[in-house]
Protein backbone atom coordinates (compact mmCIF):
# COMPACT_ATOMS: atom_id res chain seq x y z
CA UNK A 1 0.00 0.00 0.00
CA UNK A 2 1.54 3.38 -1.26
CA UNK A 3 1.67 6.69 0.97
CA UNK A 4 -1.60 8.19 -0.96
CA UNK A 5 -3.23 5.33 0.02
CA UNK A 6 -2.37 5.31 3.64
CA UNK A 7 -2.96 9.09 3.71
CA UNK A 8 -6.93 8.16 2.41
CA UNK A 9 -7.89 5.46 4.53
CA UNK A 10 -6.57 7.57 7.32
CA UNK A 11 -8.44 10.34 6.16
CA UNK A 12 -11.69 7.97 5.98
CA UNK A 13 -11.38 6.38 8.94
CA UNK A 14 -10.88 9.91 10.39
CA UNK A 15 -14.46 11.17 8.66
CA UNK A 16 -15.83 7.87 10.87
CA UNK A 17 -14.12 8.34 14.38
CA UNK A 18 -14.59 11.92 14.21
CA UNK A 19 -18.42 12.42 15.28
CA UNK A 20 -18.07 8.83 16.85
CA UNK A 21 -15.29 9.50 19.75
CA UNK A 22 -17.18 12.72 20.58
CA UNK A 23 -20.79 11.30 21.15
CA UNK A 24 -19.14 8.20 23.20
CA UNK A 25 -17.50 11.04 24.93
CA UNK A 26 -21.16 12.84 26.10
CA UNK A 27 -23.18 10.04 26.62
CA UNK A 28 -20.66 8.30 29.19
CA UNK A 29 -21.36 11.92 31.65
CA UNK A 30 -22.86 10.54 34.75
CA UNK A 31 -26.78 12.37 35.19
CA UNK A 32 -26.75 12.68 31.18
CA UNK A 33 -30.46 13.56 31.33
CA UNK A 34 -29.96 16.25 33.86
CA UNK A 35 -30.51 19.59 31.39
CA UNK A 36 -28.41 21.70 33.57
CA UNK A 37 -25.85 23.57 32.66
CA UNK A 38 -22.48 23.62 34.39
CA UNK A 39 -22.65 27.01 36.78
CA UNK A 40 -21.44 26.13 40.21
CA UNK A 41 -18.84 24.00 41.82
CA UNK A 42 -21.24 21.71 43.18
CA UNK A 43 -22.52 20.93 39.76
CA UNK A 44 -18.78 20.01 38.73
CA UNK A 45 -18.24 17.70 41.86
CA UNK A 46 -21.12 16.56 41.53
CA UNK A 47 -20.49 15.28 37.94
CA UNK A 48 -16.78 14.41 38.09
CA UNK A 49 -16.52 13.03 42.03
CA UNK A 50 -16.18 9.28 42.32
CA UNK A 51 -17.38 9.28 38.68
CA UNK A 52 -14.84 6.86 36.37
CA UNK A 53 -16.25 7.52 33.57
CA UNK A 54 -16.89 11.09 33.32
CA UNK A 55 -13.16 10.81 33.24
CA UNK A 56 -13.08 8.03 30.95
CA UNK A 57 -15.82 10.23 28.78
CA UNK A 58 -13.05 12.87 28.27
CA UNK A 59 -9.96 11.05 28.01
CA UNK A 60 -11.93 9.76 24.44
CA UNK A 61 -12.52 13.16 23.48
CA UNK A 62 -8.82 14.46 24.29
CA UNK A 63 -7.98 11.55 22.14
CA UNK A 64 -10.11 12.66 19.44
CA UNK A 65 -8.15 16.21 18.80
CA UNK A 66 -5.78 14.01 16.33
CA UNK A 67 -8.57 12.78 14.42
CA UNK A 68 -10.51 15.52 14.24
CA UNK A 69 -7.26 17.68 12.48
CA UNK A 70 -6.67 14.74 10.56
CA UNK A 71 -10.44 15.30 9.25
CA UNK A 72 -9.40 19.02 8.35
CA UNK A 73 -6.75 18.69 6.99
CA UNK A 74 -7.85 16.08 4.75
CA UNK A 75 -11.03 17.69 3.86
CA UNK A 76 -9.50 20.89 3.20
CA UNK A 77 -7.39 18.77 0.53
CA UNK A 78 -10.13 16.98 -0.76
CA UNK A 79 -11.76 20.50 -2.00
CA UNK A 80 -10.29 21.86 -4.88
CA UNK A 81 -12.89 22.91 -6.80
CA UNK A 82 -16.06 25.65 -6.09
CA UNK A 83 -15.84 24.44 -2.25
CA UNK A 84 -11.65 25.02 -2.20
CA UNK A 85 -12.17 28.52 0.08
CA UNK A 86 -14.43 26.67 2.55
CA UNK A 87 -12.04 23.83 2.84
CA UNK A 88 -9.12 26.55 3.32
CA UNK A 89 -10.93 28.58 5.72
CA UNK A 90 -13.14 26.12 7.33
CA UNK A 91 -9.85 24.03 7.90
CA UNK A 92 -7.72 26.95 9.15
CA UNK A 93 -10.58 27.60 11.73
CA UNK A 94 -10.97 24.23 12.69
CA UNK A 95 -7.63 23.00 13.68
CA UNK A 96 -7.46 25.92 15.73
CA UNK A 97 -10.69 24.86 17.44
CA UNK A 98 -9.49 21.53 17.71
CA UNK A 99 -6.54 22.88 19.73
CA UNK A 100 -8.84 24.48 22.28
CA UNK A 101 -10.58 21.27 22.35
CA UNK A 102 -7.32 19.74 23.77
CA UNK A 103 -6.97 22.75 25.96
CA UNK A 104 -10.57 22.51 27.17
CA UNK A 105 -10.05 18.54 28.02
CA UNK A 106 -6.61 19.13 29.67
CA UNK A 107 -7.46 22.35 31.82
CA UNK A 108 -10.89 21.62 32.95
CA UNK A 109 -11.23 18.00 32.76
CA UNK A 110 -8.22 15.38 33.01
CA UNK A 111 -6.98 17.49 35.85
CA UNK A 112 -10.31 17.02 37.44
CA UNK A 113 -9.02 13.20 37.67
CA UNK A 114 -6.05 13.99 38.88
CA UNK A 115 -7.85 15.88 42.13
CA UNK A 116 -10.11 12.73 42.19
CA UNK A 117 -7.66 11.00 43.74
CA UNK A 118 -6.81 13.12 46.93
CA UNK A 119 -8.37 11.47 49.87
CA UNK A 120 -12.27 12.76 50.74
CA UNK A 121 -10.85 15.32 53.81
CA UNK A 122 -8.91 16.83 51.79
CA UNK A 123 -10.97 16.90 48.72
CA UNK A 124 -13.32 18.47 50.43
CA UNK A 125 -11.19 20.78 51.41
CA UNK A 126 -9.91 21.86 48.18
CA UNK A 127 -13.26 22.12 46.79
CA UNK A 128 -13.97 25.89 46.77
CA UNK A 129 -10.61 26.37 44.99
CA UNK A 130 -12.25 25.03 41.94
CA UNK A 131 -14.93 28.24 41.63
CA UNK A 132 -11.87 29.91 39.23
CA UNK A 133 -11.32 26.90 37.01
CA UNK A 134 -16.03 26.62 36.72
CA UNK A 135 -15.73 30.65 35.98
CA UNK A 136 -12.74 30.20 33.59
CA UNK A 137 -10.83 32.85 35.26
CA UNK A 138 -7.30 34.45 33.90
CA UNK A 139 -6.13 32.84 30.83
CA UNK A 140 -8.81 29.95 30.65
CA UNK A 141 -10.97 32.54 28.74
CA UNK A 142 -9.40 31.31 25.83
CA UNK A 143 -11.80 28.00 26.35
CA UNK A 144 -14.34 29.97 25.06
CA UNK A 145 -12.77 30.01 21.51
CA UNK A 146 -13.31 26.25 21.05
CA UNK A 147 -16.84 27.51 19.13
CA UNK A 148 -14.05 27.80 16.11
CA UNK A 149 -14.00 24.10 16.19
CA UNK A 150 -18.04 24.28 15.21
CA UNK A 151 -17.73 27.35 12.70
CA UNK A 152 -14.85 25.50 10.93
CA UNK A 153 -16.89 22.70 10.25
CA UNK A 154 -19.74 24.19 8.92
CA UNK A 155 -18.22 26.26 6.84
CA UNK A 156 -15.92 22.82 5.27
CA UNK A 157 -19.90 21.09 5.34
CA UNK A 158 -20.65 24.27 2.91
CA UNK A 159 -17.83 23.34 0.68
CA UNK A 160 -18.48 19.57 0.49
CA UNK A 161 -22.06 20.23 -0.12
CA UNK A 162 -21.01 22.61 -2.65
CA UNK A 163 -19.00 19.91 -4.66
CA UNK A 164 -21.73 17.39 -4.15
CA UNK A 165 -19.50 15.16 -2.00
CA UNK A 166 -22.05 14.78 0.48
CA UNK A 167 -25.84 15.11 0.09
CA UNK A 168 -27.94 17.87 0.96
CA UNK A 169 -29.49 15.77 4.22
CA UNK A 170 -25.75 15.03 4.94
CA UNK A 171 -25.00 18.22 5.16
CA UNK A 172 -28.35 19.27 6.87
CA UNK A 173 -27.63 16.66 9.75
CA UNK A 174 -23.99 17.43 10.33
CA UNK A 175 -25.02 21.20 10.54
CA UNK A 176 -27.37 21.19 12.52
CA UNK A 177 -25.47 18.20 14.68
CA UNK A 178 -22.39 20.99 15.04
CA UNK A 179 -25.23 24.01 16.01
CA UNK A 180 -26.07 21.74 19.18
CA UNK A 181 -22.46 21.31 20.43
CA UNK A 182 -22.79 25.01 21.01
CA UNK A 183 -24.68 25.10 24.03
CA UNK A 184 -23.32 25.61 28.12
CA UNK A 185 -22.19 21.80 28.97
CA UNK A 186 -25.69 20.20 28.63
CA UNK A 187 -24.85 16.77 27.37
CA UNK A 188 -28.23 15.54 26.43
CA UNK A 189 -28.19 18.28 23.46
CA UNK A 190 -24.37 17.26 23.07
CA UNK A 191 -25.04 13.66 22.55
CA UNK A 192 -28.01 14.53 20.21
CA UNK A 193 -25.95 16.52 18.06
CA UNK A 194 -23.39 14.14 17.85
CA UNK A 195 -25.29 11.96 16.80
CA UNK A 196 -26.88 13.66 13.55
CA UNK A 197 -23.58 14.13 12.92
CA UNK A 198 -22.79 10.25 13.12
CA UNK A 199 -25.68 9.86 10.58
CA UNK A 200 -24.41 12.70 8.59
CA UNK A 201 -20.80 11.33 8.63
CA UNK A 202 -20.43 7.85 9.16
CA UNK A 203 -22.01 6.76 5.66
CA UNK A 204 -19.95 9.49 3.77
CA UNK A 205 -16.89 7.85 5.82
CA UNK A 206 -17.33 4.19 4.72
CA UNK A 207 -18.06 5.20 1.30
CA UNK A 208 -14.55 6.90 0.93
CA UNK A 209 -12.80 3.49 2.37
CA UNK A 210 -14.36 2.00 -0.71
CA UNK A 211 -13.35 3.75 -3.19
Amino acid sequence: MNIEKIKHKGYSISIILYPLMLLIGFVTHPNLFAMEPLQTVEQLVKRFHNNPMYHIGHLIVTFAVPVIIVYFIGTMNLLTGKGKKYGFWGGIIGVFGAFILAVDKGALCLTMSAFDTLPEDQFNQFIPYLEPIVSKKGLLVIVWLIFLLIIGGIVQTIGLLKEGIIAKWQALLIIIGLALLANPDIELISSIGATLMCIGYIPWGFKELRK
